[in-house]
């Protein structure tokens, strides 16, 4: 895929983009492709889910699976704020 790159942008420009992408939960590369594709009616490709699991399976492959988990507990009782007495 291409890459570009934006030189000179303004700090207050820069400091939306930042809090605009944290509002939609990605990152604020993620943000700009984003705009631009909404901006230019260019359509971002989908991943599926067999595609997004295949990536996943490939980016951890090397990494062990087996946990030691702690065993499971009774949970405490949950404290009781009434009036003291």
């Amino acid at each position: 895929m291409p890459t570009l790159t934006i030189r000179n942008i303004a700090p207050e420009v820069h400091q939306a983009l930042r809090e605009q992408a944290a509002a939609h939960g990605r990152s604020m590369e993620a943000e700009v492709r984003a705009l631009l594709s909404d901006h230019t009616g260019a359509a971002l490709p989908k991943e599926d889910g067999a595609a997004f699991y295949d990536r996943l399976r490939a980016r951890f492959s090397g990494v062990e699976s087996d946990l030691d988990l702690p065993e499971r507990r009774q949970p405490r009782d949950a404290p009781d704020f009434g009036p003291a007495g």
